[in-house]
């Protein structure tokens, strides 16, 4: 049987496993742990989100997705606008180049 970092590094050869491990780790991923967090912590449901958002329940499910795809990336007021909803406000600090 092979141990975790084993089965890791075996898989991680793969450059279709490799290529989706890149992908999860990419910016959009981290934006969505973040939404995700927020919908959580506020103990609300996409629906609930959507009516504080002005929009309806698919719109934030298709946002939710499009971001774990990295098909779609929301506009920084889409952002906003769901934080906002979920009682957070959009605090950007730093710039890396």
């Amino acid at each position: 049987m092979l141990t975790h970092d084993q089965l890791k590094t075996r898989m991680l050869k793969n450059p279709a496993v490799r290529k989706e491990c890149e992908r999860l780790e990419r910016e959009d991923f981290a934006l969505l742990d973040l939404l995700l967090e927020a919908r959580h912590e506020a103990g609300l449901t996409q629906a609930q989100v959507a009516e504080r958002m002005g929009t309806q329940a698919p719109a934030v499910a298709r946002l939710e997705r499009a971001l774990a795809s990295g098909k779609h990336s929301p506009s920084l007021a889409t952002v906003r606008r769901y934080l906002a909803a979920c009682g957070k406000k959009l605090v950007v600090d730093t710039c890396q180049v």
